[in-house]
């Protein structure tokens, strides 16, 4: 990473033709820069902050107008970056961009590198590292819900209750140190069991957090959903109703899907990464035994199991063992077929998943659908946890730094518990506090930070 003295600036709009693209600045030269190259239509120079002129960007050596433009000005510290920010709209042809950004560069700035915008914000104080973070989820989101939730994490929701829990750590902490750095002070000590008292509180609340990963995993990355069931209940036909095209082959000969067949498709806002799975029967050859196999193992790894019943069936022991292979899974059930005359016993389905939503659909005319899309819906994005809804833990790093945090207290509880030395318990409520400043940022390295910004496209 370059020094943040010097001017950076991108083509901050993707590629390709558009209406209008835009060249970002940032940096003590910004306005210099821009001044050096564009000529306002009837205002005059120098620019002033938080407004917008119109005018043209002329070549400083040959005086060719390359394009007409809007440029605006965001002096330090109100801008993305808390430094002089500089904006140029210009017309979103790829030339036109390139052109004008080649000039700002021959006047003093540089090509800024992937995220360097957002991550000087983070250095200069205005956003930290989970907001950062926010940012690309924001950029990346393919779902109302993924969106939603980068846009509260972006507004600090996240932040805020960690920085809470934080200082509350923090506070615990003084008090202990207190009585261990100033002996001659006569300072009483906290009692083990306030002590355990406080460190609980906290345990409990980070504890909290951590049962959201779950549902801020699938909106991130869309959760894994699997549809199950014996052969020839219209696993195939949903599949391809769901997604609204033929993708799997439907035939009325058992065993026809042999492998699982994978699509990503958005139901009520939520992202799925939804798979047809081969019917779960004893195999005819070794083809269709690996694909039982490979259905037995999605099975094992989905967020949620489309489990399909034939409504127009009875049950029997093949739908026994797939009750039993889900009894502690994420559970919809479509009882399918519901245009012929129902003989299943449904209740006896209910009685197997009284926690689960049962829709009666039918794949072939299409109807039930709109009530099967709403279960699995909320089915997914319910919350376990008694933090608000949008307080959410999102990504890996963030739920291994609370595990990491989590550790260290519970450490220290039994420490407490244990009577050890409070040198020993400071060292665990330490090691705890720098766990949690590694999702904001406080407590990050060099590594951790390039490895994040590095996922940013250049002009973000």
């Amino acid at each position: 990473m370059e020094s943040r003295d010097d001017t950076i600036a991108a083509i901050a709009t993707p590629p390709g033709r558009g209406g209008i693209g835009i060249i970002k600045m940032s940096g003590p030269r910004s306005v210099e820069i821009a001044e050096r190259i564009f000529h306002p239509r009837h205002d005059s120079l120098p620019l002033e902050s938080h407004r917008i002129y119109y005018g043209e960007i002329v070549h400083p050596g040959t005086k060719q107008t390359l394009d007409e433009v809007l440029v605006s000005f965001m002096a330090q510290p109100r801008s993305y970056t808390r430094e002089d920010v500089v904006e140029i709209n210009c017309h979103g042809g790829h030339l036109v961009l390139e052109q004008v950004l080649s000039l700002a560069i021959s006047a003093g700035a540089r090509l800024a590198e992937p995220g360097e915008f957002t991550r000087r914000a983070f250095l200069n104080g205005r956003i930290d590292l989970a907001q950062a973070e926010a940012v690309i989820d924001l950029i990346e989101a393919r779902s109302a819900a993924r969106a939603r939730q980068a846009a509260e994490q972006l507004k600090g929701s996240l932040s805020m209750e960690i920085n809470r829990l934080h200082d509350e750590l923090l506070l615990v902490l003084s008090s202990l140190e207190a009585s261990i750095e100033f002996p001659e002070e006569d300072l009483a000590p906290p009692s083990p069991e306030e002590l355990r008292a406080q460190t609980g509180h906290i345990i409990a609340r980070l504890a909290d957090l951590m049962h959201t990963y779950d549902r801020g995993r699938r909106v991130r990355e869309g959760a894994c959903t699997v549809i199950a069931g014996k052969p020839n209940v219209g696993k195939s036909t949903l599949f391809n109703r769901l997604l609204n095209e033929e993708r799997a082959i439907v035939t009325p000969l058992p065993g026809t899907t042999r492998d699982c067949i994978e699509e990503s498709l958005v139901i009520g806002g939520m992202p799925l990464k939804l798979v047809d799975t081969a019917g779960l029967r004893d195999a005819t050859d070794i083809i269709e035994e690996a694909g039982v196999r490979i259905t037995g193992r999605k099975i094992d790894q989905a967020d949620l199991t489309l489990l399909v019943i034939d409504g127009s069936a009875g049950l029997d022991g093949r739908d026994e063992e797939l009750f039993n292979r889900l009894r502690d899974k994420k559970v919809v059930v479509a009882c399918n077929k519901a245009d012929l005359p129902g003989t299943a016993a449904l209740e006896a389905i209910r009685g197997r998943f009284p926690e689960s939503r049962m829709v009666a659909v039918s794949a072939l005319r299409g109807t039930g659908m709109e009530e099967l899309k709403e279960a699995i819906a909320s089915t997914l994005l319910a919350n376990g946890s008694s933090l608000p809804t949008h307080t959410v833990i999102t990504t890996l790093r963030h739920a291994r730094a609370l595990e990491k945090a989590l550790e260290a207290l519970e450490h220290a509880e039994r420490g407490l518990q244990n009577r050890i030395p409070p040198e020993f318990v400071a060292a665990d409520l330490h090691f705890a506090a720098q766990h949690l400043g590694e999702i904001t940022g406080t407590s990050s390295s060099d590594e951790v930070l390039d490895a994040i910004f590095s996922r940013f496209c250049i002009g973000k």
